[in-house]
Order: C-alpha cells, then structure tokens, then sequence
C-alpha cells in the first residue's frame, strides 16, 4: 500500500470580496508518496507559490483538505501548525532569507532552538556543513559568501530540524548553471541519506528533469504529464 506523506483533496484559495473574488487555485487534488522527488512547473502567476505556501503551512487554503504525515492540518490551531512545520517541513527560498548578522553556523543552527526532537546541534551543523561542501565557510557572514553559498547554506538550514519534507521555491532560480546544479546534487544526497521527500517548484526544465514526477500548473489547475 503506497506511504502519502502528502495527500491533498479539494484544494481551492480565492481571494478579494464576496462578489469579486479571485481564483487562485480550483479544485487541485494529488498526492506524493514518501521519498518522492516532484517537481511543479508552470508560468508566473499560475498559483505555484500559492500551493507551497499552504503545503509549508504558512497560508491556509479556502477550501479543501490537507493531510500532511497523516495529520490533518486544518484541525491545528496556530501554536500547533506552527510547532508541526517546525518538526515536519523545510523550506528553502530563492532569496536565501539568511540573517545577515549571523554566521553561516549560526544560521544553519536556527531552526534547531526551536525543535523539541533530541538532535545535537553541534554534530548536527557540522554534518550539514561538510554535506554541502562548506565546512571552511562556516564563521563566514552571509555578505562574505557568494550567491551558491548562501543557497547552500539555507539548504543545511532547512533540514537542520531532520524535516520529513523539503519544499523549495525556485531554488537554483537566482543561480548560475554551475551553482544550480551544486544544489541539486545536494537534494539528491539529502534525499539518499534521510529518505527526503522534495517537492520543487521551477520555471526551469532541465531541473525540473532532475525529480521522479513532473505537475504542471496552469491558471490555478494543476495537470500530470498525462493530463496535458
């Protein structure tokens, strides 16, 4: 019997007033098993980063139902969601989002303050660190590393916590074809090593390739390879 770390049923967002809403996701239903690479590809404005948004917990959905590791995420009040994305979900950025003020030590260890798993943030960091190739880098500040540091960085960052899912947005989007693929080889080692499951939104083919599935989004409808 498949493992759906994911299962979303009905999901719709509308935003704007009663009689002049606006349709950001309709209806969207799929699921992704445990371990899966999936990619979402689609234009700007189709509803990508709506998705991820509500599958990071960070928005909610109108209608419809999530469950996420076979929790239904809609029944969590605010302290909960909050506590669940903390020990469940990793998020990586195209922006980087790192603390300027921080080293790269220090930001990659961040999440681990508020996680109530028994990880030694020390090892912890240091593991990280030497996985995405910058154990010489880690007293460094963001503004002494470059762009495919910083990203690595944010990636270490968000699986400090040991995530069960990580979701990227555009994640090699503000990269060069070197550095982005420096990134993925650092998904696919993350994902042998803790059994990650990705779910990947990108504008760009060739790393959308790099994933086991492929959905398309389209004016808030989301669409398989088959469907299209």
């Amino acid at each position: 019997m498949p493992d759906y770390i994911v299962q979303a049923e009905n999901i719709c967002k509308s935003v704007g007033l009663e009689n002049e809403k606006i349709e950001i996701l309709k209806d969207i239903n799929f699921k992704v098993e445990r371990g899966e690479y999936v990619a979402i590809m689609g234009p700007s404005g189709s509803g990508k980063s709506t998705l991820l948004g509500i599958l990071a917990c960070i928005d909610k959905a109108s209608k419809g139902k999530i469950m996420i590791n076979y929790i239904d995420i809609k029944k969590l009040n605010q302290n909960k969601l909050t506590e669940f994305r903390n020990e469940n979900i990793g998020i990586v950025f195209q922006s980087f989002n790192l603390i300027s003020t921080l080293n790269a030590e220090e930001n990659v260890e961040i999440p681990l303050f508020f996680s109530k798993k028994e990880i030694d943030a020390k090892s912890k960091v240091n593991e990280l660190i030497d996985i995405v190739g910058l154990k010489d880098k880690k007293n460094s500040l963001p503004n002494q590393l470059s762009g495919g540091e910083q990203q690595r960085i944010a990636i270490a960052r968000a699986l400090a916590g040991e995530p069960k899912i990580l979701l990227a947005d555009e994640p090699t989007g503000a990269l060069d074809s070197k550095n982005g693929k420096v990134v993925l080889d650092i998904f696919d080692k993350f994902r042998e090593k803790y059994n990650m499951t990705i779910i990947m939104i990108t504008h760009d083919r060739k790393v959308a390739e790099r994933a086991d599935r492929i959905l398309y989004m389209e004016d808030g409808n989301l669409k398989s390879a088959e469907e299209i």
